[in-house]
């Protein structure tokens, strides 16, 4: 059943607030300082840009995400590729899209850690005692929050994370009420509501354009937002942004109407005060600085579990290298990925130490994200198509939110030299990882020899009967990627026959095909000849980890008790005490045949790729079996076949 049955409730709407909001909630504390930074404070400037973040909250959080794309759930999940694993089957292109979307993600969860909580911290400086506090000071307390971030995620935030819904909540009220407190100091700034002042500011304000990429910051959380959807449900969400929106605006509304009744004329100094803490009364500074750093590590929480979610996704869509999975706790979809949170931890420190302040920091943000919101414009508008959603509307779409996209990149563009290439160097790398771990799938698929399972069953059936060769096991396991069943790799056959032939009573072929929804856990068995040769396919969605020992096992128990498979010993000493035969696992390893003949670009991807295998997880740990019974083998990698030597024969005299 579909997640989008949950209830709405009071708990439910605060529980989206602490997993759903953290990023997009932040955004406060320096979306106004990145806007009005080296500028002059005056009508058009922050009438202008208050409208150009009111409708970028409208159109492209509220509209696109809210509204639309939350429509594209995947059996109640969200995200880049849930909205990928819907749309895979129609064009073969759209696995790029992907690919730059989740590695834009990724880029973004290791500066999103940085910038908020150095934007939390720096507001010590607003204290009158702390005035003149060093920014190396500010840095070791941002890297000291890190560390303990991400050392306490082996550990898992069950038992804290009851607590992110109620600070979040206490965070947007406080939010709204120290906006709404402020509007009076001018309230011609509700004139921002016009989307004419968005306008004016684009046109005729000096690089006005260029303010965009400044303004971009205020929906940074939202592919985050859709990404969550499988934790809270489609209405929960949508309810609680009323809340949220309504919270952000207030206050954004407020600092605008401060900065024009105290500073109309002249310039804010963003490198010594903060806008958003200039709105604090100085009775409550504390309390808001120790809130806001509540808020900034619940929201990059968010994005370091939706990292390792990202990944596990990636994973299971060959998209990834194979990594070390742990389940920390018993709450549902929570994982750890320690080479992932070790990756993360790595990013933040070294932005955090690189660009020290969050007035820097600021130029390298937003830049990535754009590129992720165009590739899920790309994957929605294939999405709609699938739903048969007539052409003029799909046209719409893209046209309107591929003009707004285009815009934010290319005012982000600006941010380039100032740090920028940080996260698309960042983004890009992570790029590089996807696409050699697929291109190189697809290189190796030239080589897979597929052969028909019929012509070999007498073969198989004769050596499992010879007693003259010794027995290799009494259940002898393979793992197949042959999809169809009537159909078996050739290197399988050249391993039982061939390759020092391995006797058994029962032959096992397991299969693992991953499914296009998230949670599917199922199997099929086909009996090809009863008692001796058995393949069991699992059906597993791409959410779910392939623990395929625990999995067979069961399989197996069920198989016994409906009385289809004897797993009894055949030696008689052992079957006529009754004892279960042993299972041996046999996993077949790859490794780049000498006798290859490859393009350069190819080479260099196969290099890479045998690379990051070497850092990933054996093909036997990542199919989670356990060590003790497996074989591995090892066998060539032929992709590209040397051609005919010209090699002649002489003969002596």
């Amino acid at each position: 059943m579909s997640k989008q049955t949950k209830k709405v409730t009071f708990a439910s709407l605060v529980i989206a607030l602490g997993i759903i909001y953290g990023d997009i909630g932040t955004s406060t504390l320096y979306v106004l300082n990145a806007i009005v930074s080296g500028r002059i404070i005056e009508e058009k400037l922050i009438l202008g840009s208050l409208s150009c973040i009111i409708w970028t909250l409208t159109l492209q959080t509220t509209v696109k995400y809210v509204w639309l794309t939350l429509r594209a759930d995947n059996r109640g999940e969200g995200g880049i590729f849930s909205l990928y694993a819907l749309v895979r089957r129609q064009k073969r292109w759209l696995v790029f899209p992907a690919m730059i979307g989740g590695a834009a993600l990724l880029a973004d969860g290791m500066i999103t850690p940085p910038i908020t909580v150095t934007s939390a911290i720096e507001g010590l400086r607003q204290m009158p005692a702390l005035k003149g506090i060093e920014q190396t000071t500010i840095v070791y307390v941002v890297l000291g929050i890190l560390v303990a971030l991400f050392f306490l995620q082996q550990f898992g935030t069950e038992s804290i994370g009851k607590l992110f819904g109620p600070v979040m909540l206490v965070w947007f009220s406080m939010i709204a009420v120290l906006g709404g407190s402020h509007l009076v100091d001018d309230l011609y700034i509700f004139k921002a509501l016009s989307p004419h002042y968005a306008i004016e500011l684009l046109t005729t304000y000096p690089k006005g354009f260029w303010i965009l990429g400044a303004v971009f910051l205020c929906t940074t959380g939202a592919e985050a937002l859709y990404s969550d959807l499988g934790h809270c449900g489609r209405r929960n969400v949508r309810l609680s942004w009323i809340f949220v929106k309504t919270c952000l605006l207030l206050n954004y509304l407020g600092q605008g109407a401060w900065l024009l009744a105290h500073y109309n004329g002249k310039v804010f100094d963003t490198a010594t005060s903060s806008v958003f803490y200039s709105i604090v009364p100085q009775w409550f500074l504390v309390p808001s600085i120790i809130i806001a750093t509540a808020a900034a590590i619940i929201a990059s929480q968010a994005l370091i579990s939706g990292s390792f979610t990202l990944i596990s996704e990636s994973m299971r869509l060959n998209l990834w290298p194979k990594l070390r999975i742990s389940y920390p706790t018993e709450e549902k979809g929570q994982l750890y990925i320690p080479a992932t949170n070790f990756l993360l931890f790595i990013g933040c420190s070294g932005i955090t130490i690189y660009f020290q302040t969050e007035a820097r920091m600021e130029a390298a943000y937003g830049l990535a994200i754009t590129l992720c919101m165009l590739a899920t414009s790309i994957l929605f508008a294939n999405y709609l198509i699938s739903r048969r959603v007539g052409s003029g509307w799909i046209y719409l779409y893209l046209i309107v939110y591929l003009t707004i996209e285009l815009s934010f990149l290319f005012a982000n563009l600006e941010k380039f030299p100032h740090g920028g290439f940080v996260t698309l160097i960042v983004g890009g790398g992570l790029f590089i990882v996807m696409y050699v771990w697929y291109r190189s799938r697809k290189i190796k698929n030239r080589y897979v020899e597929f052969v028909r399972m019929e012509h070999y069953i007498p073969q198989i059936q004769e050596l499992s009967n010879d007693r003259g060769v010794p027995k290799t096991a009494t259940h002898l396991v393979y793992m197949t990627s042959a999809n169809n069943p009537k159909e078996i790799e050739h290197k399988i056959i050249y391993s039982i026959m061939n390759k020092k032939p391995k006797r058994a009573d029962i032959y096992w072929f397991v299969h693992v095909d991953t499914l296009d929804d998230p949670y599917s856990a199922e199997y099929t068995v086909e009996h090809i000849i009863p008692n001796d040769i058995i393949r069991v396919e699992f059906r597993l969605g791409f959410r779910m980890q392939p623990r395929i020992n625990l999995m067979f096992r069961k399989v197996v128990e069920d198989l016994v008790s409906n009385k289809e498979v004897n797993i009894t010993s055949r030696y008689e000493s052992l079957e006529k005490n009754n004892v279960a035969g042993d299972f041996q696992f046999i996993v077949m390893e790859k490794y780049l045949s000498q006798d290859n003949e490859l393009s350069f670009f190819e080479r260099v991807i196969m290099k890479l790729y045998f690379w990051l295998k070497e850092l990933s997880l054996s093909e036997a740990r990542s199919f989670g079996l356990d060590p003790s019974n497996v074989t591995v083998e090892k066998f060539p990698l032929i992709v590209s076949p040397v051609p005919d030597l010209n090699l002649k024969r002489v003969m002596e005299p």
